[in-house]
């Protein structure tokens, strides 16, 4: 799988047929589309809706969350993670961003804090956390691919 992902984000060869016939037509792609889909997924996070934030993975995405560590590879597993960290409410803010622009792929990398509310009490936690997106172009939309998610292992500096 890594394989495939790699190939597809720095666009050698075609994975499978529906990769082959998206790379015959570019999607046109900017950075600021790329920040945009960021805004998309906050908004998704903040309807609380499992379902919401799923639609906006691609069928075979994979997702190595934050606060699990079980790797979830289809949308039967990337919905059963959002069902339980939806509760948390989360709200995520970039603090540093790399974006790479493909073919029909692009990614967003760098570091970034999720605020999470504990519903029972209404405490706010942030998580600095690394993160990786990677989004490829499929049915006329932009979807996850990959999103990778690992809070910080060092104390933040002051």
């Amino acid at each position: 799988m890594l394989k495939v992902a790699t190939a597809a984000l720095i666009g050698i060869g075609a994975a499978s047929p529906a990769l082959a016939n998206d790379h015959a037509r570019c999607a046109p792609v900017t950075q600021q589309d790329v920040e945009a889909q960021f805004d998309r997924f906050n908004q998704a996070w903040a309807t609380g809706n499992p379902d919401t934030v799923t639609a906006l993975f691609t069928r075979d995405a994979v997702l190595l969350p934050t606060v699990s560590n079980r790797p979830r590879t289809d949308h039967e597993g990337i919905r059963d993670y959002f069902v339980g960290f939806l509760k948390g409410a989360p709200v995520g803010r970039i603090d540093t961003g790399t974006v790479k622009l493909g073919c029909n792929q692009a990614a967003r990398l760098g570091t970034w804090t999720v605020t999470l509310t504990d519903p029972t009490t209404g405490a706010q936690t942030p998580v600095a956390a690394r993160y990786s997106f990677i989004y490829r172009y499929e049915n006329g939309q932009w979807l996850i691919d990959h999103l990778h998610s690992s809070m910080m292992p060092e104390p933040a500096a002051n």
